[in-house]
Order: C-alpha cells, then structure tokens, then sequence
C-alpha cells in the first residue's frame, strides 16, 4: 500500500507543476502585452540558452531587454519579484550573456528587467502589474 500512497503524492505534485506551468504562461502573455503596450518590441519569447531560460528577449531603443516575469496568485509568501534570489539573479546574468554571445548584437547595450505580476486567486485576473527596469544592478 506504501507504493500507492508514493503514486498519490507523484500525481500531486505533476498537477502542481502543471497549474504553475500554466500560471507560468499567463504572467508572461500579460507581461509580453505590458511591454508591447510601451513601445518595447518583442524579440522572442522563453528564449533557451545552455545556461538556462529567459522568458522574453525585447528590444527597447537601443537596448536589449531580458525579462524575468514572476507571477502569484498569493502574497502567503511575499510579492513575486521577492522570488528573485541571488542565485537566481546570477543565472539570468550568465544567460543573458549567452545568449547575446549566440546572436548578432555587436556593442549592443542590454540589462535585465523584472515583471511581478499578481493575479486575483478566483478568477485570475489582473491585480497588480511591477515593473522593474535594470533590476540587476551586479553586472
């Protein structure tokens, strides 16, 4: 019976992953249309380099823009940008710097900007939208 009982938990926790998946999504759509609404061009979305994921890649001026975009549907734990930890931090700068060593940029200048974004926890709709522009002050 043990076995069933790990089975359960194994479930659970792939319907998590997937609600937060999904959450994941939407913050990003909302942050995509945020930036657009403001004159950023969206130059790719959940742009994969060998050391990791950035959500979207924009293109603002004469700046390149990488995103992070947090979403909750909760504040139990705090506002979404405070789930930027440093180690966190660090893998969005060394992303950041692949992906700029992977495409044809030249002396472009670039930074790396946060999204929180709170969601209403019945119906999911928008409560609150952060933006924090060259929320990486360590590179």
């Amino acid at each position: 019976m043990k076995w069933f009982s790990r089975l359960t938990k194994i479930r659970a926790n792939k319907k998590e992953y997937r609600g937060n998946r999904a959450l994941g999504q939407k913050g990003e759509e909302i942050a995509a249309r945020f930036l657009a609404r403001r004159g950023y061009r969206i130059l790719e979305r959940n742009a994969r380099t060998l050391l990791g994921e950035i959500d979207i890649v924009a293109r603002k001026g004469a700046f390149i823009v990488f995103v992070e975009v947090k979403t909750r549907k909760s504040l139990r734990f705090g506002p979404p940008y405070l789930s930027v930890t440093h180690q966190k931090k660090l893998r969005l700068i060394r992303s950041a710097r692949a992906y700029l060593s992977t495409e044809r940029f030249g002396k472009t200048g670039w930074r790396i900007d946060v999204i929180s974004i709170e969601l209403d926890p019945g119906n999911e709709s928008l409560n609150k939208i952060e933006h924090f522009e060259d929320a990486l002050e360590e590179y």
